[in-house]
């Protein structure tokens, strides 16, 4: 089963250059580190060279686990989107019924999520109770805390 990930132009470049990085400049610097540690001596005793061996396992790890997300990446247009539903990358304006207090979130692929910037997971509670809904709706969001109810208020590409 393919775990398909949808990303922007913007994220699916971001993702192919830290890919990118992370098999030129990251794996040159574990075998420096590796090759510094080797010749330090006996290496059944060497815990420089042990902790080497292990970043070097992190970041094959890591580059695996990169390239599994490049596999199954799609890159999503956001002109052919409708506005008229919350999709992934939607800007939506949203007001929570109980307080009154208007928020607003841009829908994205987990990879590019970042509240700081206002994005969202598609993944995350509030993304996947957004999904699907229309201007006027009332999105009830699943929390630990209890149930949570916005009005959308606005939704652009």
């Amino acid at each position: 089963m393919s775990n398909i990930s949808y990303f922007t132009q913007e994220g699916y470049d971001k993702l192919v250059a830290e890919l990118d990085r992370l098999k030129s400049e990251g794996r040159q610097e574990v075998a420096a580190a590796i090759a510094e540690a080797r010749e330090k001596g006996d290496l059944s005793e060497n815990a420089e060279y042990d902790a080497a061996k292990d970043a070097q396992g992190l970041l094959e790890m890591k580059i695996n686990e990169m390239e599994k997300v490049y596999a199954n990446a799609r890159i999503i247009d956001a002109s052919q989107l409708d506005s008229s539903r919350v999709t992934v990358l939607s800007k939506v304006e949203l007001k929570n019924v109980k307080t009154g207090k208007e928020i607003f979130y841009q829908l994205v692929a987990e990879t590019e999520a970042d509240i700081k910037q206002k994005k969202i997971s598609v993944k995350s509670p509030i993304g996947l109770g957004l999904l699907g809904k229309a201007v006027g709706d009332i999105a009830v969001i699943v929390t630990p805390g209890g149930n949570l109810e916005f009005e959308i208020i606005s939704i652009t590409l």
